[in-house]
């Protein structure tokens, strides 16, 4: 069995309005296992034998028939977590800044936001990873920031999702 990480995109944000007991209790029925929430946001681990990409198909289907909402999931397991908190570029801790990592499936949208670094405000700090996004941006300005302002568009919303980095670091303790 593999230890997954599945972030839910727009949970508790925007009108989704989800108790993470019943996502918790949706995903094991599926067939999931040891599914555990973290925080109210939608961030969630489960186990299971299944590819990354199948899980994630899966796990879109059952929050969509169970919920009745359009579900977008990004899945990944905790090495690959580990790597994308590690690998963030910036100072995570700046006095009067957010640290962020947008979640990228799509290589062209990945292509896209990336390109994005060339306007960033000067506040604002963006670099490309590893099917990420790293963004810092002082704190209040996030939806006034380039990324902020792109990611709310709906061609984003079926590839990306975005967690603060301490967020992240909380999925894998």
């Amino acid at each position: 069995m593999t230890r997954y990480a599945a972030f839910l995109r727009g949970v508790n944000v925007g009108g989704v309005n989800l108790k993470m007991a019943d996502v918790a209790a949706a995903l094991s029925d599926a067939g999931f296992a040891n599914v555990r929430t973290i925080l109210a946001t939608g961030n969630v681990l489960l186990e299971s034998r299944s590819a990354a990409d199948a899980v994630r198909t899966k796990a879109e289907s059952t929050l969509r028939r169970r919920f009745g909402y359009d579900a977008w999931v990004l899945v990944y397991d905790l090495d690959t977590v580990r790597s994308i908190v590690d690998g963030y570029p910036f100072d995570p801790e700046v006095e009067g800044y957010q640290s962020y990592v947008t979640l990228v499936a799509d290589p062209a949208v990945l292509d896209e936001l990336a390109a994005l670094a060339d306007d960033a405000g000067a506040d604002e700090k963006i670099a490309r990873g590893a099917g990420v996004i790293y963004w810092q941006v002082p704190k209040g300005a996030t939806l006034e920031s380039t990324i902020g302002k792109t990611m709310g568009k709906k061609r984003y919303k079926s590839s990306t999702t975005t967690r603060n980095l301490r967020t992240l670091a909380k999925v894998l303790r």
